[in-house]
C-alpha cells in the first residue's frame, strides 16, 4: 500500500464513522485484540469428566 492509499482509507473511516467516535471505536478494538492474544496463550480449561448426580435416591429396580 502506497501513501495515497491509506490517506484514501483514512478519509472514507472519517467520513463513514464520526471523527469523534473513531477513539472510543480504536479503544475497542485494542482491547478486543489484546484479549483475543490472552485468550490463544492461556491454556484451555475444558472439563471432560462426567458429572455424577448425587440426590440420595436409588433408581428403582425392576
Amino acid at each position: 500500500m502506497n501513501f495515497q492509499e491509506v490517506l484514501i482509507i483514512v478519509i472514507i473511516g472519517l467520513v463513514l464513522f464520526n471523527w469523534r467516535k473513531l477513539p472510543q471505536m480504536g479503544g475497542g478494538i485494542g482491547k478486543a485484540i489484546s484479549n483475543f492474544k490472552r485468550s490463544l496463550n492461556e491454556p484451555e480449561e475444558i472439563d471432560i469428566t462426567e458429572k455424577k448426580k448425587d440426590s440420595g435416591e436409588h433408581p428403582p429396580k425392576p
